[in-house]
């Protein structure tokens, strides 16, 4: 009975020790196996099996893109200001076995690198150059410590300064800077307003003069055409007056010819165009040097009249 009971654990101890030779390595994780205490091999993703006693599993290696957060880091810039920073780091491990091998703390290694390269390049750079320049600081971190973490198996992908905090006073001055730095821009903005306004309005009362000045030509211009019409008009109707005048006075003496008139005919109006002339208002009235002749041919008609009767 007891030998079956030995049997039976001896069995069981076999399928255990049988069961720790075999290993599963999952999807982006890395084994380095070592035997009798030295490195044996990196077992990648699937099954393998180890010999007994002889070979064990010294790392498990995470083969993923790791984000280390590192607290806030004292550092002096170049003009003597003292400013907290916190970075933070994503890594990646390439080489399970200098991983392995290369140092005891690989996190706390980058963490101190990280803060000593930090200071190594704010202490080249003043205060609003620190601000300003977060991609510059990014890029050489990430130069510095790539090179410095490589043998250990570390790739070091991004560095990023997740926060600058200079100190209060340099806060309180800087808030007061950007509010000055505001005001100059708004008290620019307002001028610069005023100015376009002014120069708009004088742009429009220029173009109103101009206007005004084209229309009062153009008025000017259809007057004098209205009154050159207007004349044109006038001196149309006095010459078509005077040429119907003409042709009035034509008429009559034809007709005074065709009827046979005489001297004494032509005399006698001539006297009635003069005495029509005396009937006006004239206060000068200018005879002729004939009329001496033209009274005594008006006496000789009347003694004619009267010896007819």
């Amino acid at each position: 009975m007891t030998g079956i009971i030995i049997l039976v654990i001896l069995i069981i101890l076999a399928l255990w020790i049988l069961a720790s030779c075999v290993r599963i390595v999952p999807q982006a994780y890395a084994v380095v196996l070592e035997r009798l205490g030295a490195y044996q091999a990196t077992w990648d993703t699937g099954i393998h099996f180890k010999l007994p006693f002889i070979e064990r599993v010294a790392r498990k290696v995470n083969l993923k893109e790791q984000v280390v957060d590192f607290p806030p880091q004292p550092v002096i810039t170049k003009d003597n200001v003292t400013m907290q920073i916190d970075t933070v780091v994503f890594f990646q491990i390439t080489d399970p076995k200098l991983f392995a091998y290369g140092v005891e703390n690989p996190i706390m290694a980058i963490e101190n690198l990280s803060a000593t390269t930090l200071r190594n390049i704010i202490g080249d750079m003043e205060l609003d150059e620190t601000l300003t320049s977060r991609e510059t600081i990014n890029t050489k971190m990430r130069a510095s410590l790539d090179v410095a973490t490589d043998p250990w198996g570390i790739k070091v992908n991004r560095v990023e300064l997740k926060n600058i905090i200079p100190p209060a006073a340099i806060q309180d001055a800087m808030e007061k800077q950007m509010k000055a730095e505001r005001e100059r821009r708004e008290s620019i903005l307002i001028a610069e307003g005023e100015k376009r306004s002014t120069i708009l309005v004088a742009e429009g009362k220029k173009q109103s003069a101009i206007l005004d000045a084209e229309a009062e030509k153009q008025a000017a211009i259809l007057r004098a055409e209205a009154q050159k019409e207007k004349m044109i008009k006038e001196a149309e109707g006095q010459a078509e007056a005077v040429l119907k005048v003409q042709q009035a006075t034509a008429e009559g003496l034809r007709m005074i010819r065709e009827a046979g008139a005489d001297n004494a005919v032509l005399t006698l109006k001539s006297l009635e165009a003069l005495e029509r002339v005396a009937d006006g208002k004239a206060t000068k009235i200018i005879i002729p040097s004939n009329i001496q002749g033209i009274a005594g041919l008006a006496a000789s008609l009347q003694e004619i009249v009267k010896e007819e009767e």
